[in-house]
């Protein structure tokens, strides 16, 4: 009877392993409760268990995350919390988010980063921080005595309101606060990890008595009210909720959690609808997230389809070619991703989630399809976001032909994609490895690595220089024979071209099973296999324009190298100039023994230098290009000097220009804004936009003795915006665009009515959100003087 309740055990603690970010250190350690309903059929292996072995550009990325994890302070993560309790914060507030309406969040993902460091570690600075920070937490949630404890500004009255059913919310806004349910899911979440992972069981006491506070605040709201209050982003509450439950088996947890649960994504996402276009990306990624957790522990069918239609409409339908997803935030329509390309495409956070998803979602149905997503994903987008010398992360990752990355600053960020961030770097030894249900071993990736597998007393190194070349070799250290199943994934880009050698002698698999070749055997010790997988030049077009394309090696994105210059948007940016399209070799070489390429004969106006595109950093890039013939190449010419004479004009009749955006400008125009007012960056040009029922004003000088206009200039990308232009409290226009050429700016002209200008030499102008939309970005502002 207790070895049947040990194996239970251990299946239950694999189980939530599958979660996202779940861990438990030792499998005999029961914090488990709950059995797992859906049948599992592989498990991840707690991160203790596995070691990234130092030379490989992941090894690199953790170690500048530690570094940087352990130059945090605390008590400055902490200010919040101490105010809101009413005691004495101990240092000062960080900037960024952190000084704004979701402050505490990155708190949160500070407590799961340093947990997972830790389990991938080892190093007790990172359990010392987190017991510091759990007893800090509770000596605040002690003084409020309602089991919450927070850092969001007014959360008392933003949740008061919501407990009497007075709700008010604008996607982003909930009765005032900015998705005060996102930051309590992160709080929650980083007292799991804490849990979890540092085995700090007040952290978990702590946890529930927030989820007590949470079942507190909805009690009392009936269905319609919760949907409307839902409405406004809520993280993955329907995830921590369902984790809790699994840790407690207290199934009022469980009952909470699909509270969370909304109708106009979830219910069309069971009814295998897509609901994405149009909608926020990462808003709706964590939902299905916490809708496979239920699965798991409940077997709802409804669950599972969420999931995995969730992850096979994002995926294939809404996702480029370096694993991320949505156009400044926003998915758009399914299989339009051609007009889509900007400095703002693919926000980290979203693949940050994609990836726990796609684990859930391997343990559930082994497949290399999940696997040649989450390579693609981990190499292109995760790795590519940290900045290898300064450790700093990406919110956005551009992929406009000619951006450039734009890096987080360490103290004044703090964004949600440096939240997700600081976790990314952690947690790179989670995916490389599984084991079968069966006792079989999944290799999924190939990372320089070695597992301690204590479920059988088997250590197995995986050395590599991938993907700098596709071989890798697995060597095993067992103290007696042992058979079981050794299954590796067949990488989609290798084409099956794939050969395999046990001990130096070439074998065939056994068997193919779901994309992984099966090797049957009893393994002996210092028994080894090596993967030989034919590594390829290949092209990947745009689902809805053959004639745009990125080009790969392998599965690494190849990203073209333009300097350090910002280069002209019209024929500074090379094209592929081909009036016969042929194979990518034909026309790209390799220039060293690393993965540096050139094209040749094809580029115009000049041929490129090709690098992965984790390792551009620095200089603007192409990851996408666009094929042209010699006749499209001149008539692009042509567009160009037009546009020139077009800017000579305003130039001439321009009485002053204001760059939005920039701080000396800002200063210069005396500009004005409100809360809910950012800036934002498109093209390499800043711009300022403002949120609904905010508004952002600056001064411009005019010439009294004519007639004078306003120019605004803004960018095709942004649409479905309504907002006023007012001239001295005086609206002289309600502006309502409706997009136009993705990364293309243009210019709007405003006649200023002349009794605005008459005798002044300077006018105050307003952009603002009073239609229920944002208003702007505006990108430049001129007064021009004009004829009478």
């Amino acid at each position: 009877m207790k070895k049947k309740v040990f194996i239970l055990t251990v299946f239950i603690f694999s189980a939530l392993h599958c979660l996202a970010k779940s861990f438990v250190p030792e499998r005999s350690n029961p914090k488990i409760k709950v059995l797992p309903v859906a049948p599992l059929k592989a498990y991840s292996f707690p991160l203790s268990q596995v070691r990234l072995l130092p030379g490989s550009r992941f090894y690199q990325a953790m170690t500048n995350d530690a570094g940087y994890l352990l130059s945090l302070q605390p008590d400055r993560l902490l200010h919040r919390f101490y105010k809101n309790a009413g005691l004495n914060p101990k240092d000062s507030v960080y900037g960024g988010w952190e000084s704004a309406g979701v402050s505490g969040h990155t708190l949160g993902h500070y407590l799961s980063a340093c947990a997972l460091m830790y389990s991938a570690t080892a190093k007790q600075e990172y359990k010392k921080r987190i017991d510091y920070i759990v007893d800090e937490l509770i000596i605040c949630q002690n003084a409020r005595k309602t089991g919450y404890v927070g850092a969001i500004p007014n959360e008392d009255d933003i949740f008061g309101k919501v407990a009497k059913g007075e709700i008010k919310t604008s996607g982003f806004d909930l009765n005032g606060g900015w998705s005060p349910w996102y930051t309590v899911h992160k709080v929650m979440t980083g007292l799991m990890d804490a849990y979890l992972h540092c085995d700090n069981t007040k952290a978990l006491k702590s946890l529930e008595r927030m989820a007590h506070w949470t079942g507190n605040v909805l009690k009392d709201l009936n269905r319609d009210q919760i949907q409307e209050m839902l409405k406004c982003e809520w993280g993955g509450m329907n995830d921590i909720l369902a984790q809790l439950y699994a840790v407690t088996n207290n199934p009022y947890y469980l009952e909470l959690s699909y509270k969370f649960f909304d109708d106009f994504v979830m219910k069309p996402l069971a009814e295998s609808i897509d609901p994405l276009p149009g909608k926020h990306s990462n808003t709706n990624v964590p939902k299905a997230i916490g809708s496979a957790t239920q699965y798991i522990f409940t077997g709802n069918k409804k669950d599972s389809i969420i999931a995995a239609f969730f992850w096979n409409t994002m995926v294939k339908n809404h996702t480029y070619v370096i694993g991320g997803n949505s156009n400044y935030e926003y998915c758009g329509e399914a299989g339009k991703l051609n007009d889509r390309l900007s400095d703002n495409t693919a926000e980290t956070c979203n693949t940050y989630n994609m990836l726990k998803l796609t684990r859930q979602l391997l343990a559930l149905n082994p497949s290399s399809e999940f696997g040649d997503y989450y390579e693609r994903a981990l190499y292109n987008h995760i790795l590519s976001s940290q900045h290898p010398g300064t450790a700093m992360m990406t919110y956005f990752m551009p992929l406009r032909m000619g951006a450039k990355k734009m890096f987080s600053d360490s103290t004044e960020t703090f964004t949600c994609c440096v939240g997700t961030g600081i976790e990314n770097h952690t947690k790179y030894g989670e995916g490389i490895y599984m084991e079968g249900s069966n006792g079989s071993l999944y290799v999924n990736l190939f990372i320089p690595s070695e597992l301690n597998w204590k479920n059988r007393n088997v250590t197995v190194s995986q050395v590599t220089t991938f993907p700098e070349s596709g071989v890798t070799t697995l060597s095993f250290k067992l103290k007696k024979k042992q058979n079981f199943d050794l299954k590796l994934r067949i990488p989609s880009w290798s084409n099956g071209n794939i050969r395999y050698y046990i001990n130096s002698k070439q074998v065939n698999p056994d068997y193919i099973q779901q994309g992984y070749a099966v090797f049957s055997r009893g393994w002996k010790h210092k028994d080894n296999i090596r993967i030989e997988m034919e590594m390829t030049l290949h092209t990947e077009a745009m689902p809805d324009n053959k004639d745009r394309i990125s080009i790969l090696y392998g599965p690494i994105v190849l990203a073209g190298q333009l300097g350090d210059s910002m280069p002209d948007p019209l024929i500074g940016i090379p094209v592929l100039l081909t009036d016969q399209r042929l194979p990518v070799k034909d026309w790209v070489t390799k220039t060293t023994s690393g993965l540096n390429f050139k094209t040749y004969g094809v580029g115009k106006p000049f041929d490129v230098e090709l690098r992965p595109f984790y390792d551009t950093y620095q200089g603007h890039y192409n990851v996408y290009w666009d094929y042209f013939t010699q006749d499209l190449w001149e008539k692009q010419k042509e567009e160009y000097l037009k546009l020139k004479k077009e800017e000579k004009e305003i130039s001439e009749k321009t009485v002053d220009y204001f760059r939005v955006g920039e701080m000396q400008p800002e200063r210069d125009h005396k500009l004005f804004a409100t809360e809910r007012s950012y800036v934002s960056e498109a093209m390499g040009v800043k711009g300022r936009e403002a949120r609904v029922n905010h508004y952002f004003s600056f001064e411009m000088m005019t010439d009294p003795s004519k007639p004078n206009s306003l120019l605004l200039s803004y960018i095709g990308d942004d649409k479905d915006r309504k907002f006023d232009i007012e001239v001295n409290n005086e609206v002289i226009s309600t502006e309502q665009l409706k997009g136009g050429a993705t990364g293309k700016f243009y210019h709007k002209s405003y006649s200023i009515p002349i009794h605005l200008t008459q005798g002044n030499e300077k006018i105050t102008i307003k952009i603002n959100a009073v239609h229920g939309t944002t208003a702007g970005r505006v990108f430049g502002a001129r007064t021009l003087r004009e004829s009478k």
